[in-house]
């Protein structure tokens, strides 16, 4: 079969609408049913039509012929875009055999509204009093307008300040949540861009919106004293449908002075945290139809306060992406009913009930339960998780919230029976494609690895959050950048983290110091700590590898600089980061009796660690980026902190401080010592698990790295004697102990039952999910090349051991299904490997023997397609292109 191209994309997204990047990026795949199959240039053809598409000559822009084997995120060249145009491109591709492809199937992108003066609407606000220091009703808006014959488009921009909830023609247009997202909304406000032509019906229309108070202005970091309204108090709305008409005409419809406005609706209340009180007895049917009487409606005023910048959202909102069934309802001691999920999630629930006008249903959600059985909620401090249905009568009545989450397992029922049928759980977070799959013959590891997928789609909620449930949820970055490797495996995430660490630069202050949590929501002095605030460089070099995004390298480098430099300046000239606050090795578990989530490995090391790990992987950025003079420079500034590193913290004898495991695993991690003194480190840190009953005791800044560094430098056997561990403190801990989520501390239920301190105990916080990235790279093989990123090229090296006889694990790249596949037997060992079009990989064999080795069915030195294979002392390395492949080595 010929080579195919199939899978294109615009900003990583297929056919978008209502981008506003100056120069989108497209990609494609190729496809074929042979091995080796590679591009050796292409044509990229930008047109204004299908029409002119098809004549196979871009009027907007023709690439010409490139030369490239590059197909992932191509740069757009032609003219400046302009706004709501939409572009339609195709591309040719010359393969490796130099046979030009037939032209891809056209793909399209539309642009936003670019300039301010695009926008013709009014921001419009309720014109109804409120007491805006408490939760108050949501209010209703609404519109009508007449629409024409022979309609041929309808866009419609819309955002708020706030969060809404559309309604077009009393239907939902679409399945958004939370819109328009967290951003700091006197920086940026995200609006979104929707089609609804279909939607539009000759005749009278009516255009409605439910306003949400959010993260605007509802609660928010109750925690740190913090309350409502960080970003302002007031709600306010702002939408422009624009149609297009088939002789050319246009109508446009905003928000202005003539809607109409009432917060007499059945929501009294809709919070992030406290969660939401609805009483259907108060529903206005038809509101949000044509022909609605709102003549005893109030009416809006403009509002003129907004300072943000209106941008259009980058990647996908959260949506909701899975339901549960209940596993069982039962009744607590307590008397109420509880109904098990059976799984810890995020979202909220959808209710089916009949009942009597006003009859109260109380929903209470929870992680665990207590000792008793009776639902467990102290651990959400002051987040309430409750919802209140009030029904209405007079039938079938179907429900569920609307601004806001809860995270549970568990929810307890007041004021009604119900059946398993009368209750389902919604699962919401973005909504990003699932990308990776791993799975092993070790039922445990498998739970687990579920548990951090849960993790992830339940912190995968607009921004990533520590936790989904207390009155936190907040984007927390040192969370963030250890885990930010093992989601790109679960996930695609290059836009959820580009958009994250545009929210991370929009509140970076201006001596360089990054926030503790973007969108920064905190006190004033929350800033500045080590292994938190280096997501601003570890984050998007994290993006780079996995999807070979350079462009999000670029739009971060100046805050990295920044951050940096304001290390630097708290460095001194000794380059000893000391005397400022930092939150150490989070929740580690050097001792018992500590008495302090800080962990015993001293913060003046770890700030100093990490101090040269910036530096060294800014100097990698800036060669990317082909800043040759900041390369020396930062290569410099990490080579002085390693050697001050080493004279503060390193004795003679070679122990590292207070002889901690992350003290070992962020020097050796790092490479902060010398070469001859990297093998007494390792020996180091191997005798302190040892000593611990091979135990861990690293937290939230060790973990990430423990077995990557007990692989790397020789102990193989000890990395999975602690994947292996079953009790605590361990990854498997939690799961013996029926744990569907990872939990934020390892001992989050004690091994005698007992629960952990409530104020810091949430069950599904995914930074101990870091483990995720090892079992994919080490216990699949699936490595990264550095020097290939996004996967163009591969190294697959499984480690086999922890008397696992079998491990797989698969990944869509930007390329196509990446995937290793090893079993093991007492005679043989066999990999099979599939890697995709347009890439190669080195295959790594654990036997230097090439006449112990075959190809399929035959040996390996009489094998067709490889491209060549060497060894070394105890592996043989195989050089591959695309295609499927099968190796048996003989043991």
């Amino acid at each position: 079969m010929a080579t195919q191209i199939h899978s294109l994309l615009c900003e990583y997204a297929t056919n978008p609408i209502g981008l506003d990047v100056a120069r989108p990026r497209l990609s494609w795949q190729l496809s074929g049913d042979r091995r080796g199959i590679a591009q050796t240039a292409y044509r990229l053809i930008v047109a204004d039509s299908l029409e002119q598409l098809a004549t196979n000559k871009g009027n907007i822009w023709d690439s010409k012929l490139v030369t490239s084997n590059e197909s992932l995120l191509r740069h757009y060249k032609g003219p400046a875009l302009q706004s709501r145009q939409r572009y339609y491109w195709k591309v040719i591709v010359w393969d490796e055999r130099n046979q030009r492809t037939a032209w891809s199937e056209p793909a399209f992108w539309e642009m936003g509204l670019l300039a301010a003066d695009d926008w013709q609407a009014q921001w419009i606000t309720p014109d109804i009093a409120e007491n805006k220091d408490e939760m108050q009703p949501c209010p209703l808006l609404r519109t009508e307008f007449a629409v024409a014959e022979e309609l041929v488009s309808a866009r419609l921009y819309v955002t708020a300040l706030g969060l809404y909830e559309l309604r077009l023609n009393g239907r939902f247009p679409t399945p958004d949540c939370f819109t328009p997202g967290w951003t700091n909304t006197h920086k940026r406000i995200q609006y979104q861009t929707y089609d609804v032509t279909d939607q539009l019906t000759v005749g009278q229309n009516a255009l409605g919106v439910i306003l949400g108070d959010g993260w605007h202005r509802g609660y928010l970091a109750n925690f740190s004293g913090q309350g409502r309204n960080k970003y302002g108090d007031t709600l306010a709305f702002l939408c422009q449908l624009e149609l297009q008409y088939a002789d050319g005409r246009s109508q446009t419809i905003t928000t202005n002075p003539d809607w109409r406005a009432t917060a007499d609706g059945p929501i009294s209340y809709s919070d992030i945290y406290m969660g939401e009180r609805y009483d259907a007895r108060r529903k206005q049917p038809g509101w949000d139809s044509p022909g609605f009487d709102d003549t005893s409606w109030a009416g809006v005023r403009v509002y003129e306060e907004v300072t943000g910048k209106l941008v259009a959202q980058t990647g996908t909102a959260v949506r909701p992406m899975h339901t549960l069934a209940p596993v069982s309802l039962t009744k607590a001691p307590s008397g109420v009913t509880i109904v098990d999920f059976g799984q810890n999630l995020v979202g909220r629930v959808r209710l089916q009930l009949t009942g009597e006008a006003g009859t109260i249903v109380t929903l209470r959600h929870a992680e665990v339960l207590d000792a008793d059985g009776n639902l467990y909620t102290a651990n959400l401090r002051a987040a309430e998780q409750k919802v209140t249905y009030i029904l209405r009568g007079g039938g079938a009545e179907i429900y569920e919230p609307h601004f806001t989450f809860q995270g549970f397992r568990y929810v307890a029922v007041e004021g009604i029976e119900l059946t398993a049928e009368a209750i389902t759980a919604v699962v919401l977070y973005s909504d990003l494609n699932a990308t990776g799959l791993f799975e092993c013959s070790h039922p445990l590891i498998n739970q687990l690895q579920q548990n951090i997928v849960w993790g992830q789609r339940g912190n995968f909620l607009e921004v990533p959050t520590d936790c989904p449930q207390r009155d936190e949820r907040l984007g927390w970055t040192g969370d963030a950048q250890a885990f930010a490797a093992t989601a790109c495996f679960n996930m695609n995430v290059a836009t959820f983290f580009t958009r994250w660490l545009q929210n991370l630069r929009d509140d970076q202050r201006a001596d360089g110091a990054v926030p503790h949590v973007a969108p920064h929501v905190l006190p004033d002095h929350a800033f500045g700590a080590a292994g938190w605030a280096d997501a601003a460089i570890i984050v998007p070099w994290t993006i780079y590898l996995s999807y070979g995004d350079k462009r999000v390298l670029a739009e971060n480098y100046p805050a990295m600089q920044r951050w940096l430099a304001y290390v630097y300046n708290r460095a001194g000239d000794d380059f000893i980061w000391s005397g400022d606050f930092h939150f150490g090795d989070w929740l580690a578990r050097d001792r018992d009796d500590l008495g302090t989530p800080y962990g015993m490995t001293e913060t003046d090391l770890i700030a100093t660690a990490f101090y040269a790990y910036s530096a060294t992987l800014l100097a990698k950025i800036a060669r990317v980026l082909k800043r040759e003079a900041d390369v020396e420079t930062y290569e410099a500034v990490a080579e002085q902190v390693r050697a001050a590193f080493c004279d503060e913290f390193v004795t003679v004898n070679g122990r590292i401080g207070t002889n901690t495991q992350t003290a070992y695993v962020l020097a050796l991690m790092f490479d902060l010592l010398p070469e001859e003194q990297r093998p007494d480190a390792a020996r180091r840190l191997v005798a302190n698990i040892r000593e611990r009953d091979t135990h861990l005791a690293t937290g939230f800044l060790g973990t990430p790295y423990l077995c990557h560094v007990l692989t790397r430098f020789g102990y193989l056997d000890v990395a999975y004697d602690l994947l292996l561990q079953e009790s605590c403190p361990s990854w498997l801990y939690p799961v013996t102990q029926g744990a569907t989520t990872i939990w934020e501390r390892w001992d989050g239920i004690r091994p005698d039952g007992t629960l952990q301190n409530p104020e810091m105990n949430s069950f599904n916080h995914y930074a101990y999910g870091a483990i995720g990235h090892w079992l994919y790279s080490a216990v699949a093989g699936l490595q990264i090349d550095a020097t290939r990123p996004g996967y163009k090229h591969t190294v697959i090296q499984p480690q086999i051991g922890g008397d696992l006889d079998f491990a797989r694990a698969e990944l869509i790249t930007g390329y196509g299904r990446l995937a290793s596949r090893w079993q093991l037997t007492d005679e043989t060992f066999t990999l099979e490997v599939t890697i995709p079009p347009n890439t190669t990989a080195t295959i790594v064999l654990p036997n230097p023997d090439p006449a112990a080795i075959f190809a399929g069915e035959r040996p390996l030195t009489n094998a067709p397609d490889l491209r060549s294979f060497y060894h070394s002392d105890d592996q043989l390395f195989i050089e591959v292109g695309s295609g499927q492949y099968t190796f048996t080595v003989k043991l």
